[in-house]
């Protein structure tokens, strides 16, 4: 086996190498934890090194955990939704929250082994949180989604217990989220390159409804030649550099992704945002192979769904559909940069039988996107549209990114469901 000698820099966020990510603002922390009440957390579980023994190791593993509403998901729920692209995967409890529209539990990533004993993690520390669980409360079915690790790790020896589960709870923060190599992603590979976990985040202008949106994703897909960073074709360019090095060959992976908004959204409409969320995986190279995975769970934080009350109807606020495209952008950009956040973010590991698994070289990707600089610079940007309805006169909502305030941005005009304007 051959391997390319290893950059010795730090490693950074994609957005550092001067990549062109979009045109919206991220949040503070440019990660899911700037929708705020989500918290994130990690057990990393690395061991031995050397020839697979199942049940000994090595180990290249973990847990994370997306806690909504600072941790209280079950007695005050929040509206979910979720989309499968592709369904070589699983996402545990995800019928019941396709079925209900509620998030009621914390939403734990893992390898694909392990989803039992995390999710048998979860229902343990739920219940001692809450012991009506099953007699004053209904049953619980928690969120759980995988990646197959397996090219790194000693998957079949299920390495990972309730101790892991309880870490990647109780020490869910908000703040800053640590990617690459840590918790549900410790062992997985993107395009032929060290993955794992990756976050971003969105910020909408006032004039268009100010909303935050986050995204994280186990990111474990994709081939080498099809990989694409900020829409430049460097997987072609690194093929030719990396043919001597062995890759993943029997699995093409898989990926998860959570989107978390406060942006007051009913079930179907998360739906239809976790849709998009497709978008933004396929603009870093995925096809969404027969034996992939690509499994979308979101979340809205502005209406609670309370699970005791003596009311029988409660008022949900809603954003109308037609405000509904730039949030689609957003989540398009969140979620290709939280996947190279991943992938910048990830330092080059071995596994089992020692496979390797190396780093996205930063200083080629530089290299790239320096040679391309003069393209950008010499692309004026514009401001951009919202979808209003076509008309002779300039659109009074005109999304001018920031420069109007809530006040003074009018309501889109009624239109039908095919956008086609009619009086009111």
């Amino acid at each position: 086996m051959v391997r390319i000698p290893e950059e010795k820099g730090p490693r950074v966020r994609a957005r550092e190498l001067g990549l062109p990510l979009g045109r919206f603002k991220t949040g503070k922390f440019n990660a899911i934890t700037d929708v705020e009440g989500v918290l994130v957390g990690h057990s990393t579980i690395i061991q031995g090194e050397g020839p697979l023994r199942p049940g000994f190791g090595p180990v290249r593993t973990g847990v994370t955990a997306i806690l909504p509403n600072l941790g209280n998901i079950f007695m005050d729920r929040m509206s979910g939704g979720g989309f499968v692209l592709n369904g070589a995967g699983e996402v545990s409890g995800m019928t019941q929250l396709m079925e209900w529209g509620l998030i009621e539990t914390p939403i734990l990533l893992t390898n694909t082994m392990a989803v039992g004993a995390v999710s048998d993690g979860v229902a343990r520390y739920l219940v001692q949180r809450y012991p009506g669980i099953g007699d004053e409360h209904d049953v619980i079915i928690p969120v759980v989604g995988e990646c197959d690790d397996s090219w790194l790790n000693d998957i079949s020896g299920r390495h990972v217990r309730q101790e892991h589960v309880l870490e990647a709870i109780n020490t869910a923060a908000s703040g800053p989220v640590r990617e690459g190599n840590v918790g549900g992603g410790t062992g997985m590979v993107t395009c032929d390159f060290k993955g794992g976990i990756g976050t971003s985040s969105r910020k909408l202008p006032e004039a268009l409804g100010g909303y935050t949106l986050g995204v994280l994703v186990m990111s474990n897909f994709g081939k080498m030649h099809n990989l694409r960073v900020g829409g430049l074709p460097v997987g072609e360019v690194l093929v030719e550099k990396f043919k001597n090095t062995p890759h993943r060959g029997k699995s093409y992976g898989s990926i998860i992704a959570v989107v978390a908004t406060d942006a007051p959204l009913l079930s179907h409409q998360i739906n239809r945002l976790c849709k998009r969320v497709g978008l933004g995986i396929g603009r870093v190279g995925s096809y969404a192979a027969h034996g992939s995975g690509e499994i979308v769970v979101g979340f809205s934080t502005a209406n609670i769904i309370p699970r005791r009350t003596q009311k029988m109807v409660y008022k949900m606020k809603i954003l109308l559909d037609q405000r509904l495209d730039p949030l689609y952008e957003a989540v398009m950009e969140a979620t290709e940069e939280a996947i190279l956040n991943a992938m910048c973010m990830a330092e080059p590991m071995t596994g089992v039988n020692d496979n390797y698994s190396p780093a996205l070289p930063l200083d080629e990707v530089r290299r790239f996107v320096d040679a391309c600089r003069p393209i950008f610079a010499s692309v004026k940007k514009r401001p951009h549209q919202t979808s209003v309805p076509a008309s002779k006169e300039r659109p009074s909502d005109q999304d001018r990114e920031g420069e109007v305030t809530v006040s003074s941005a009018l309501p889109t005009k009624v239109r039908g469901a095919e956008g086609i304007p009619f009086p009111t």
